[in-house]
This record gives C-alpha cells, sequence and structure tokens, in this order.
C-alpha cells in the first residue's frame, strides 16, 4: 500500500461518492483537506478484523471485498465494493476496532478520511449524514433479506432468488466475483453452488459460459424455483 498526495485524485474521489453528490465546491474543497488517497496492491488486507477504527474508506478505483472469519476458520463474504462505494463505517460510529475483513480484489486506489474530522462536516451538513443512513439502511434491508433467504429457502430457492435479482431485466449475468465468493454470500460451499449451477443448466434454466457468465433461459422457471413447492 503507498500513499498518494495529489488533490485533484481527492476531487475525483469525493465527486464518485453518493453520500457526497449535493456537497458544494467550498465543502468539497474542505472534504480534501481531511483525506489521504492509497493504492492496495491485489491481494492485498485494507484493514483486518481487530485493527483500529475511526476511519472512513471511500473506494476510488478497483474492487474490495469485506468478510468476516467464523469460528471454525470458515470465510463470509459480506459483500463486494466497487467505485464510489464505503466501508469502516461500523467502527467509525461505534468507536471501536473493526469487524471485518477488507481486501482488495484488484489494484485499489481510495480515499481515507478521518472519522472525527468526517462526523464535525457531517454535523455541519445534515445532507451527508442523511445520505449516510439511506446507504447503511439499504445495507441492513440486504442484511435483513439475506437473514430471511438463508434461514427459509432451501440451497436451489436462494440460488434462483440470486440469480434473478443479478439479472434484472436482463437476460445474462456476469458475476464481479470468483464463485467461491458468490457462493460464501449467499451461505453455500462452491461445490454446493456448482452442482446447482450445472442441474439448473441441464434443466435448462440457464446456460453457463465460461467461469463467470450466465445466460438466463428461462426466467418463469426460475421464478417457480425461487417460489418452491
Amino acid at each position: 500500500m503507498h500513499s498518494c498526495g495529489h488533490k485533484g485524485g481527492h476531487a475525483d474521489c469525493i465527486r464518485t461518492v453518493p453520500i457526497f453528490s449535493h456537497i458544494t465546491h467550498e465543502e468539497m474543497l474542505e472534504i480534501a483537506r481531511i483525506i489521504e488517497a492509497r493504492t492496495y496492491r491485489k491481494g492485498e488486507m485494507v484493514y483486518l478484523a481487530g485493527d483500529p477504527g475511526g476511519k472512513l474508506y471511500v473506494l476510488h478505483t478497483g474492487k474490495v471485498k469485506i468478510t468476516r472469519i467464523n469460528p471454525s476458520g470458515k470465510e463470509q463474504v459480506i459483500r463486494i465494493l466497487g467505485p464510489g462505494e464505503f466501508m469502516g463505517e461500523l467502527s467509525l460510529f461505534r468507536s471501536s476496532p473493526q469487524t471485518d475483513n477488507a481486501e482488495a480484489l484488484e489494484e485499489s486506489t481510495m480515499c481515507v478520511m478521518d472519522g472525527a474530522k468526517l462526523k464535525e462536516l457531517m454535523l455541519k451538513n445534515p445532507s451527508i449524514s442523511l445520505k449516510v443512513m439511506e446507504e447503511l439502511s439499504q445495507r441492513l434491508q440486504k442484511a435483513e433479506n439475506l437473514i430471511e433467504v438463508i434461514s427459509l429457502d432451501s440451497v436451489e430457492q436462494r440460488l434462483a432468488q440470486a440469480l434473478l435479482a443479478l439479472a434484472g431485466d436482463k437476460a445474462e449475468i456476469t458475476l464481479k466475483m470468483a464463485k467461491k465468493d458468490f457462493a460464501s454470500q449467499m451461505g453455500m460451499s462452491r461445490e454446493t453452488l456448482s452442482r446447482k449451477l450445472a442441474a439448473f443448466q441441464e434443466q435448462g434454466l440457464i446456460r453457463l459460459e465460461g467461469q463467470r457468465r450466465i445466460v438466463i433461459l428461462d426466467k418463469e422457471g426460475l421464478q417457480a424455483v425461487r417460489l418452491g413447492p
């Protein structure tokens, strides 16, 4: 990891983040003063569970995986972040050590903000606070939906739901993460995911193309699987 100090990069970083989308130029310059720009290599850890918190990490370019390790040593993928998204907010608002691990999946640049100074800006600009709350509420909703799916649905239902959600109104999906991470996010092993994808393909529901491309052949069929027996 190394730091880079050009303010132009700081401003670019701020512009890409939804929570700062409505600030004035003067406020942008004020935020730029509390930012440190950092670059991480592929596979490098941005932070580990237990590390000191108190900073907000805003991803400018690249991709970062947020995970937790359960007592048996198994990795649970929490989410995959892309440009414009942020992490480290739990330790920021609770003044506690980091609870997750953050790993750069590819070379990534980010803006790191000092928590105490950011909180001062949030008090002066309530719109930033509201944007942060909006983002956190969306994450909470996704987490609650995942809890419900893992608790109540079969593996097939979980997978069908995930494929439908990723596809949206399109007919194909390009996974933005490795299959093992995709499986972990749904609470299943990579082997189980591979078996179920192969079964869906045999049923004519999907077609697998390479490691990350999935073509939806029968969206109604997937909907039926999602609803269950």
